[in-house]
């Protein structure tokens, strides 16, 4: 339900940030590592380090302005 919302707003900031996913189910080490308590989770990393996260379903809006606060 999220990934369509995703995927507009990595057009909009193409060359600005960069989007992967993850399945958690087949990195269940990964997503331990990070802590993902929830999915839809995103998380945005800075430098190799996450910065800031999301969990649960966002309007475009919200994930915009989580990026508009570290990625210039």
């Amino acid at each position: 339900m999220l990934a369509p919302v995703v995927e507009k707003v990595a057009a909009a900031h193409a060359g600005k940030a960069k989007f992967v996913k993850l399945d958690t189910d087949q990195n269940p080490a990964l997503s331990g590592e990070y802590q993902v308590s929830g999915i839809p989770c995103l998380i945005l990393f800075k430098g190799g380090k996450p910065v800031d996260r999301i969990v649960g379903y966002v309007s475009e809006n919200v994930i915009t302005s989580m990026l508009g606060k570290h990625v210039a």
